[in-house]
């Protein structure tokens, strides 16, 4: 069972409102596309070393690390928000308030966590609380896109053997993520001999010939194992010189999804022997993996499911509806392949992630910040 949060502790919150709303809106005009988090980086480091953290960093992959109270103990909790968003925009948003409703490219994916996440550490260092396992606080890079979880790769490479549950902030307090979405993505690029469109017509069409490796590929019957969903898409194509040109060179993304391994395994199986095929009909095709993300591994299943019940119980607090889990693709998705118990649940309700109406309700977040910090706080003594 959870420990209630203290009367202090509740009333720390409610002071505290308006100063994360303040603290959200600041982070969001701070630019941090994936792989490009610099300037936020710097930010919430120079934020945390002027509350009085200690041994606060910057690691290679851009995250800002705090560990707390980590030196002496070998199991740690890990819990993250990751700090880039997926904008490439290196121009400062601006937050714009109607009534309940704050609206900003990436203000709930993730930057509302961020900013909750770093006033419950506020509220650890200026209370001195103990901790019987290490928790290290990351607002971590790379969790967007071609940003391939590096954040959380790093974290787990740098902490290896130590990390006794993970936890991502990410998302709203609806539902918990429970199991990995694996993914693998790809640019494929094609060249054909090309040429004038009158003069040289008959000669093979690199548009013409990436186009029909995209028939096939949507021909394709994704597998099923169990309950399991199975996923592929085309996401951009170009190519090509002019109306009156046979292209010579012509590329797409594509990605395939699933939340098992061996129907991923499958996916590829098919997508190598699609292109080994293509390979025959024109001058060069090129893959170049942009991204791979892991499935699940072989997790305790007690541990996991006393994290996750853990979460349940924080959310409940808040919540009075049934509490959703599903799979999903997010920082979580590498110690789930290590086998290290994992969730990914949030602290705000809004709408439009990934789209420039992105937008989040106002009055969430103090549910939101409660529910957290009942997870949280319960860490510690």
């Amino acid at each position: 069972m959870l420990k209630q949060l203290s009367n202090e502790a509740k009333a720390y919150l409610e002071e505290h409102q308006k100063f994360i709303e303040d603290l959200l809106f600041q982070l969001c005009a701070i630019p941090a596309p994936s792989n490009h988090e610099e300037q936020r980086a710097a930010f919430i480091k120079q934020w945390l070393e002027d509350l009085g953290a200690e041994g606060v960093y910057i690691d290679d992959a851009l995250n800002v690390v705090y560990p707390y109270q980590c030196d002496d103990k070998n199991e740690l909790l890990v819990i993250m928000a990751h700090t880039d968003t997926v904008f490439p925009d290196l121009e400062p948003f601006s937050v714009k308030v109607e009534g309940n409703v704050a609206a900003c490219p990436g203000i709930g994916d993730d930057t509302a966590n961020v900013a909750i996440l770093l006033t419950l550490i506020k509220y650890v260092i200026e209370h001195k609380l103990t901790a019987p396992k290490g928790v290290l606080f990351v607002l971590n890079a790379g969790e967007e896109g071609l940003g391939n979880l590096k954040g959380s790769r790093q974290i787990v490479k740098d902490y290896a053997g130590r990390i006794h549950e993970f936890v991502s902030l990410d998302g709203s307090y609806t539902g918990v993520c429970d199991k990995a979405v694996g993914s693998m993505r790809y640019k494929v690029e094609l060249t054909t001999e090309g040429g004038h469109s009158y003069g040289a017509f008959g000669n093979r069409n690199a548009i013409q010939r990436l186009a029909a490796i995209i028939e096939k590929l949507y021909k394709i019957e994704v597998p099923h194992e169990g309950n399991s969903k199975t996923t592929y898409n085309v996401g951009m194509i170009s190519g090509g010189t002019s109306v009156n040109t046979i292209a010579q060179q012509a590329e797409m993304l594509y990605e395939y999804r699933s939340d098992s391994k061996a129907c991923l395994d499958q996916m590829g199986v098919w997508f190598n022997e699609i292109i080994e095929e293509a390979r025959k009909d024109c001058l060069s095709l090129n893959v170049t993996v942009l991204g791979e993300r892991p499935c699940m591994g072989e997790i305790p299943a007690d541990r996991q499911a006393a994290l996750l019940n853990r979460a349940k119980e924080a959310i409940a607090t808040q919540w009075d509806k049934e509490v959703a889990t599903y799979p999903g693709s997010t920082d979580c998705n590498i110690p789930f392949s290590l086998g290290i118990p994992s969730i990914c649940f949030g602290g705000y309700i809004g709408k439009g992630a990934h789209t420039r109406e992105e937008h989040i309700y106002l009055d969430s977040i103090p549910a939101g910040t409660a529910i957290i910090a009942a997870f949280l706080l319960d860490y510690f003594e």
